[in-house]
């Protein structure tokens, strides 16, 4: 791939171009030949599989199965739920023929897939002993982003999972969406170092087709929301045109209550933005395909198998810790590249290792997220390495944290939250009343939308920052990808 080595622009100057760069020159991603898609290459593919696995793992220990269903969702499906068919339809890529030979009925490409999952549960759920059903989807889906396409935050087609699960009791299913976003919180914090704030959609902000929608939001460095992954109540919204009913223990008929969850490839352009700097990625060990890199430096030829076996012999070590590690043995490039090259990649940590650390019994390890360079005895270098990635994670994670909090802003009046949105930007915490007509004028005045209403309800501080009229809640508002 012919593009120049190194980042051109600063981080804190141009945050889009810069992000720009990043995607493209630490080969996370390609622009296909279709607009509005991309290619994501295996260094992306491998870093969403890591949190694949992590979020895997979890939901199947949550009681998740894990199925399959159909690309393709018959249009009358999707009408099926009205709200739900009105929001999606401006984004859906339609099928209307196979070969010269036209449809009876337009096939959308899958947006979501509440309607077909249902058009199953319909048939497969006819007792309270077929509850609860709990399915987990790990698919791609379409939807029309033609103008504004941005590697892995906005394209017509990204990866992600699905959860669609039916439950016997509103109960049941509250709990359900508000345990699932306690897992995505484990995941966005824990593993990619990214602090969120929970909380809930407000009306128009909503999940079409949900009662209400549950969110973690992060503040990326350049002052913009992205949402991290949301669960949704869906109540009885889809049973009910689905018919998804069962016989209870009371020999009634019920209509299930059902939820869906999901989170996104997104998750890869947050750690992006959130983690990297001028040099390139800075990558949260956890979820990183490589944790350390082993450089081997020589520069007689009777050194070279010396080093090469030690570096070998190490790199074995490290694996049988559990530490991912890619010993770079290539010939046809000088160490120095090599040091850019996997600093451009964001690889957690390097270690260096020639004639004379082998005769010291020690290598230079350096830490890409502070630079620093340490010598590390070989004795100890796996135990060693295990606790620096651990600092590096929670490294990462603390720093996030507090760029966090200095981006959020509380504001009293209207006029100030004006100047914070259109200048720093960030949060800003501020009091509302409930009214949609208050929400829908600050954002058609500023471009910011509530991004959550706090799962911790706070009290408020203030009359409605807009109309004046008595607050009913504390809310964050922001502009946002």
């Amino acid at each position: 791939m012919a593009i120049e080595r190194g980042v051109t622009v600063k981080k804190s100057e141009d945050f889009s171009e810069w992000y720009t760069q990043v995607v493209r020159k630490a080969e996370l991603c390609d622009y296909a030949g279709i607009k509005g898609f991309i290619v994501f290459m295996p260094y992306s593919y491998e870093i969403w599989e890591n949190i694949k696995e992590f979020l895997d793992k979890k939901l199947k220990a949550a009681g998740h199965r894990n199925a399959y269903f159909p690309a393709l969702i018959p249009e009358s499906y999707l009408r099926k739920e009205a709200d739900h068919f009105s929001g999606f339809v401006p984004e859906v890529f339609w099928v209307t023929q196979t070969g010269d030979t036209g449809l009876g009925e337009r096939l959308a490409m899958r947006p979501t897939s509440e309607t077909i999952v249902c058009d199953s549960y319909s048939k497969w759920i006819k007792s309270w002993r077929d509850l609860p059903v709990l399915i987990n989807l790990w698919n791609s889906v379409f939807r029309a982003e033609i103008t504004g396409t941005k590697p892995f935050l906005r394209t017509s087609e990204f990866l992600w999972q699905e959860g669609h699960t039916a439950h016997a009791t509103a109960e049941e299913a509250e709990r359900e969406v508000h345990s699932i976003l306690e897992i995505y919180r484990q995941l966005v914090e824990e593993q990619l170092a990214i602090p969120v704030l929970l909380g809930k959609k407000t009306e128009a902000e909503k999940f079409v087709g949900a009662d209400y929608t549950l969110t973690m939001e992060a503040m990326m460095p350049d002052g913009k929301a992205l949402q991290m992954g949301t669960s949704h109540f869906l109540g009885q919204n889809f049973s009910k045109p689905f018919e998804i009913k069962y016989l209870g223990r009371d020999e009634k008929d019920h209509y299930a209550w059902q939820t869906s969850w999901g989170v996104t490839t997104r998750l890869i352009g947050a750690v992006v933005m959130a983690h990297g700097d001028d040099k390139g990625l800075v990558l949260p060990p956890r979820i990183a395909p490589i944790q350390s890199v082993i450089v081997p430096i020589y520069y007689k030829d009777e050194d070279q198998s010396r080093v090469l076996a030690k570096a070998k012999e190490i790199a074995n070590n490290l694996r049988e810790k559990g530490i991912s590690v890619y010993l770079d043995d290539r010939t046809e490039y000088t160490p120095g590249w090599k040091f850019n090259e996997w600093e451009m990649k964001g690889v957690p940590t390097r270690i260096e290792i020639g004639p004379r650390d082998i005769a010291a019994a020690e290598v230079v390890v350096s830490r890409r997220d502070t630079g620093e360079k340490l010598k590390v005895k070989i004795a100890s270098l796996p135990e060693d390495m295990t606790k620096m990635l651990e600092s590096i994670q929670a490294s990462l994670y603390a720093m996030a944290k507090r760029q966090l909090e200095e981006k959020i802003a509380t504001s009293k009046s209207y006029e100030e939250l004006r100047q914070i949105i259109e200048g720093k930007g960030g949060f800003v915490r501020a009091c509302w009343c409930g009214k949609p007509q208050c929400e829908a004028k600050i954002k058609e005045d500023t471009g910011a939308t509530i991004r959550t209403v706090p799962l911790k309800a706070e009290e408020p501080f203030a009359d409605c920052v807009l109309c004046g009229n008595s607050a009913q809640h504390v809310v964050y508002f922001a502009r946002a990808y």
